[in-house]
């Protein structure tokens, strides 16, 4: 794919100079692949690589399952390619330019079509697509070898989808941008909206809240074995429940999860749920009616829809160009590309397509509904307060250009508030409910019905005749919540550098590399999707911290939240959410290595959010590898004769322990101190111990509101320190459930192992899927008891507060009666 000259600008900064190349030991050329077009057709003419030569077998074998992958989503890639309306994938994330005299929306482009506008390009791209490949010196025996059966199929599909998209009358584009205008079909183009500037939740929510409370007081009382009269509206803890990205390893994991906890009847005391990539998902899911908000459901349709590839063609042609699935699928398309001119099209556009088609469409395809491919529709899920509200997340990638001339445009802003924003977060969050698009950092947001159509100066932009594009599809937004192929250059070495450190004679290659790891964060190999602006042109109306360029700025690009936390955390620790407990569910490829749950800390450092549990995530290693590699030279024997002397002297040590420290007969020992499920209570010493360097099926961390003192940070909550759950000065209690291996339930799932389940993997078999639902339930079920202990302490830690409080209101009371009476009597 063509990179924007700025990514190549920064390219060229990492270029090895000949003094470096000589020293560096082992150099590869890399050729790339050359496109022939051969008339019929385009062809890719790969040169052999030399990298090869230094894969083991098992790697070889690894490369190949890849290979799989890699051919076909190169249908999507060359797809979106040659149907993209730009000569090049630009970065669209820049300065707006506007022609004088032109409307600045130019959303009714029926009047104003001109060579340039988008869905011009795009038609015309369309209209010459051809995937019939050359087959030209080759017998029909030799051709039906080396071609599958559907290859046949594709021309016919194609020249249905030309027809479908040229925006003749009758034809499928015609009736969807005819139906764009319509307001019984999108009710919301019928209002204008504004940019909301505050940093409070927005009324909907608020309400929302309310109700939530009253539909949690008798799923608690059941939850917790207690009275529902006896539940008091301000003892209920807000409960937040958030799954991590992962593709679709994070979907189907997190609905084991997430179904665990609604058997247990956690998931109806929850006020939130959060998700990343594959968990923003799994929550499109279930708030659709191809759940009907029923994990069981949920199961069922992963089951008869993910056993075919996302980008398999003659599924993904046949989605795309019969109906009723096609309509539905391409109508943010096509609304987007003609009610736009300026707009852009690129991979993450057909990445979502071809999700939704897999993910919003059940089996049979008769029963999609199109009140599914809104987000806002998901309002009728929780318009009672049933379910709890889902929130999914996108950033955006900062970099600010400080020294450029044109940086700062209108309203320049002083050398204090520059220093501040460049130490503002480098990837700016975006939320999304069904009732706001809100970022924290912008303390800005918009009805989420709003989103798609341009704004400027804080409010919507419509076309001349007064025309708004309906809201933005679910196509478009999961091709965003799970662009992960979106990330920096820096994203795509971290994956492969253990293969090029393992590799001989590669160390210092890695560290030239790994040298230039500031300058491959700012670079983007795909150009990440593009949505309007909704701040764009909003001078001096946000915080002083928001860079000055986002003012500048007609368009920005979203991507994949998990390029910044593969845990959805920040979003609930909004003010106002006042989040008492949060479950995470980590479906991490890497949970230990990236360890995300710590990352958070920072984030609450940064944004002053009292009550984070200082320490929380996995333990950070403690002795170095040098120090690691002399213990075991010191331990290890060097000799049959040195072995035997090891043994001996353990030996005798362990008869010197028993001799002054004798095990008790079963008829006179003291009973041992038992834990949650009748477990023996392991020793103080062993359980700092293992709090130390490993994490289980499920850790707690308490948080505290007062200050701490310098020293090192508390260890989670075992069973022996549950008291500082009921502390008057706790804070946000976190429950850590980890994606970890458990052969008792799941023999042989392990992420680390199992193939499938790569995050980049997409096709699961039903027994897989089973597999995988199996593990997650299981590593439910270890914590459950300790799960509920938890909400039971944080419950009557704030009943307790709340009843002392009212004894104080009660005693202020009194004493201003008193006083009352005495000035009468006086």
């Amino acid at each position: 794919m063509q990179l924007h000259t700025r990514n190549i600008t920064r390219l060229n900064r990492l270029r090895l100079s000949a003094y470096s190349q000589r020293h560096v030991g082992v150099t590869t050329q890399r050729i790339r692949p050359r496109v022939a077009d051969n008339g019929s057709g385009l062809s890719l003419v790969r040169q052999p690589s030399r990298r090869s030569l230094f894969l083991s077998p098992q790697r070889h074998r690894s490369k190949v399952h890849t290979s799989k992958l890699i051919s076909v989503m190169l249908t999507s890639v060359l797809l979106a390619l040659w149907l993209s309306p730009t000569d090049a994938l630009q970065h669209t994330d820049s300065r707006a330019k506007i022609v004088p005299g032109t409307p600045e929306n130019g959303a009714d482009a029926s009047n104003n079509t001109t060579e340039q506008s988008a869905w011009a390009k795009f038609s015309r791209n369309i209209s010459g697509l051809s995937f019939v490949p050359s087959t030209d010196g080759l017998s029909e025996k030799v051709v039906g070898m080396i071609m599958p059966e559907w290859v046949k199929l594709v021309p016919g599909y194609v020249r249905k989808l030309q027809r479908e998209m040229n925006m003749e009358p009758g034809s499928l584009a015609a009736e969807i941008w005819q139906e764009a205008h319509d307001p019984f079909t999108h009710p919301e183009i019928q209002y204008s909206a504004k940019v909301r500037v505050s940093e409070e939740l927005c009324e909907e929510e608020k309400i929302f809240l309310e109700r939530r409370r009253r539909m949690i007081a008798p799923a608690l009382a059941r939850f917790l074995g207690v009275k529902e009269q006896d539940i008091h509206p301000d003892d209920i803890p807000t409960i937040a429940m958030c799954g991590s990205g992962g593709g679709l390893r994070a979907l189907v994991a997190g609905t084991g999860s997430f179904m665990a906890t609604a058997e247990d009847g956690l998931f109806d005391c929850a006020t939130y749920v959060s998700g990343v990539s594959g968990s923003c998902w799994l929550q499109s899911l279930y708030y659709s009616s191809v759940t009907g908000a029923k994990f069981q459901n949920a199961i069922d349709h992963l089951k008869a829809r993910l056993g075919t590839h996302i980008a398999y063609p003659p599924v993904a042609f046949s989605s795309l160009a019969s109906s009723p699935t096609n309509k539905y699928l391409m109508s943010g398309l096509v609304e987007k590309l003609k009610g736009d001119p300026r707009a852009q099209f690129g991979l993450v556009d057909v990445y979502g397509v071809l999700l939704a088609a897999r993910l919003l469409v059940p089996k049979g395809e008769l029963g999609v509904d199109e009140k599914d491919f809104k987000l806002s529709n998901q309002r009728e899920y929780m318009k009672y307060g049933q379910n709890p509200l889902p929130i999914y997340t996108a950033v955006r990638h900062e970099i600010p250009e400080l020294d450029s001339p044109d940086y700062g445009g209108p309203g320049s802003i002083s050398e204090e508030a520059k220093d501040r924003a460049k130490k503002e977060a480098w990837f700016q969050w975006f939320e999304i409910t069904p009732y706001e698009f809100f970022c924290e950092e912008f303390s800005a947001g918009i009805p989420t019905w709003a989103m798609g159509r341009k704004f400027k100066n804080g409010s919507d932009v419509p076309s001349a005749s007064g025309f708004r594009l309906p809201e933005v599809r679910m196509p478009l937004l999961l091709g965003i919540w799970g662009s992960a192929f979106c990330a920096t250059l820096s994203h795509y070495y971290r994956e492969v550098r253990p293969l090029v450190k393992s590799l001989t004679g590669f160390n210092s290659v890695d560290e030239l590399i790994w040298g230039y790891n500031k300058d491959l964060k700012t670079v983007h190999p795909i150009e990440p999707a593009s949505i309007p602006n909704f701040v764009h042109g909003m001078y001096g109306q946000l915080p002083e911290t928001v860079p000055q360029g986002v003012y500048d700025n007609e368009y920005m690009q979203l991507m994949d939240a998990g390029m910044s936390n593969n845990l959805p955390i920040y979003p609930l620790l909004r003010p106002g959410r006042d989040v008492d407990i949060l479950l995470a569910f980590d479906a991490s490829a890497d949970i230990k290595t990236d360890n995300w749950l710590s990352v958070v800390e920072g984030y609450a450092r940064q944004r002053n959010i009292k009550g984070w549990p200082v320490g929380a995530g996995w333990p950070k290693a403690t002795k170095s590898p040098s120090a690691t590699a002399t213990e075991l030279e010191q331990a290890q024997a060097h000799s049959a004769a040195e072995a035997e002397g090891k043994i001996t002297k353990a030996k005798t040590d362990q008869q010197t322990a028993r001799h002054h420290h004798p095990e008790p007969s079963p008829a006179t020992s003291t009973p041992k101190p038992k834990g949650p499920g009748n477990q023996p209570m392991k020793p103080e010493s062993q359980r700092q111990t293992e709090a130390a360097t490993e994490l289980g099926y499920c850790t707690v961390w308490v948080g505290t509101t007062s200050e701490r003192s310098s020293g090192p940070p508390p260890p989670p909550v075992d069973d022996m320190s549950t008291w500082r759950l009921t502390d008057p000065d706790a804070g946000i209690t976190v429950v850590y459930l980890p994606f970890l291996a458990n052969e008792k339930a799941a023999p042989g799932v392990d992420v680390a192992l199992s193939e499938y389940l790569s995050t980049w993997n997409f096709v699961y078999t039903p027994k897989q899927i089973d597999e995988v639902i199996a593990l997650a339930r299981a590593n439910y079920a270890e914590g459950r008891e300790q799960i509920r202990a938890t909400v039971r302490a944080v419950y009557e830690r704030k009943r307790k507060r709340r009843l002392e409080r009212e004894r104080g209101e009660w005693g202020e009371g009194l004493r201003r009666m008193v006083r009352r009476e005495g000035d009468h009597f006086s």
